[in-house]
């Protein structure tokens, strides 16, 4: 037989219960943004398919959506956004510093990052290794060929780290040439100065294309030699904007999982899935929990679609990237996006 509570921990036991249900307070990120009316995301000025802009000066890129999305839900409006260009060595003093309020720009979690720099990485956005770019004529096949070569690579990112790393492990006695930016590393490769050109496989698939005269003259080859977890990051001290933005992503996902598109996530509405039901505020308002209303996910949908949809739509295989949706698919499809439940 259960002994019963002693009255202190059933008074605590009520209250925690009372305060698992109650309205959360939107936070002072989100306060801020409302009273000026914008959300200010962190982009790579440079990487198309993830964040680049038009001659126009509209933002496109799966790092974009994301922003995109997080200011539909929170503001009502997608385009309510003040874009914010940051180099590799930029973006974490300025989202530290509150010049940006999410960094969405093709960054690896890592432990380090995760615990010293004053941020939350909020979920994965695409999952990428580190590869390497040469040109066709080169002949090399296999990054375990490339033994004393030069390679272009950025400074202030893990792609140098990984490329010491590997260099050592394998014996290859490569000898990185080290640019303070993209746009400096990009020039180099295609002028000659490397022998080879390491970053993110995606960002290679990305470079390749913008950059190459005939990108048909490079050749990204077979090996990944890191996990490289891409994901949005936020300041830490606001908890309720952490929620505000993994939650969003998270509902992308789910989002794909359970058929609502963009197309159709009006007509979702109707739906007896008692899971759809709760992604679009029908059933339950799960809104409250994050200081938004009940259709904080639906006008998230609405204003990106889902992330399969934002994959095939940015990079996937019919874009000029043409990448695999791979381990980007969803878990049940032999992919690793799997979102905690919205419920």
């Amino acid at each position: 037989m259960m002994k019963s509570l002693p009255r202190l921990a059933l008074g605590a036991l009520v209250a925690a219960a009372a305060m698992a249900t109650a309205p959360a307070h939107a936070g002072k990120t989100l306060d801020a943004i409302k009273a000026r009316g914008q959300l200010v995301c962190g982009v790579n000025p440079s990487l198309p398919g993830f964040s680049a802009a038009d001659s126009q000066g509209n933002w496109a890129g799966l790092d974009v959506d994301v922003c995109k999305a997080i200011a539909a839900t929170v503001l009502s409006d997608a385009t309510k956004i003040k874009w914010t260009p940051l180099n590799a060595s930029q973006r974490f003093a300025v989202l530290q510093s509150g010049e940006i309020d999410v960094l969405s720009r093709n960054t690896t979690w890592t432990l380090t990052r995760d615990a010293s720099l004053g941020l939350h990485f909020t979920g994965v956005t695409y999952y990428d290794g580190q590869g390497f770019m040469v040109p066709k004529k080169s002949k090399i096949t296999s990054a375990t060929k490339l033994k004393g070569a030069t390679v272009c690579v950025q400074s202030g990112t893990t792609t140098e780290k990984n490329l010491n790393d590997y260099s050592k492990s394998m014996k290859l006695n490569m000898k990185p040439v080290v640019f303070d930016t993209q746009e400096a590393t990009n020039k180099a490769y295609f002028a000659g100065r490397c022998q080879a050109y390491t970053t993110d496989a995606s960002g290679l698939a990305s470079v390749r294309n913008k950059e190459a005269t005939n990108p048909d003259d490079h050749v990204i080859l077979p090996e990944l030699i890191s996990k490289e977890p891409l994901g949005p990051s936020v300041r830490r001290g606001d908890d309720e904007f952490f929620a505000i933005v993994k939650w969003v992503v998270f509902a992308l996902i789910e989002a794909e999982e359970y058929g609502i598109t963009q197309a159709n996530v009006d007509q979702m509405k109707t739906s007896q899935d008692p899971v759809v039901q709760r992604i679009l505020g029908v059933s339950e308002d799960t809104g409250k929990l994050l200081g938004l209303d009940k259709d904080w996910a639906y006008r998230a949908i609405k204003a990106v679609g889902n992330y399969g949809e934002m994959f095939e739509r940015n990079v996937g295989p019919k874009t000029a990237l043409k990448l695999p949706r791979g381990a980007n698919n969803l878990w049940n499809k032999g992919g690793f996006m799997y979102a905690p439940p919205v419920r």
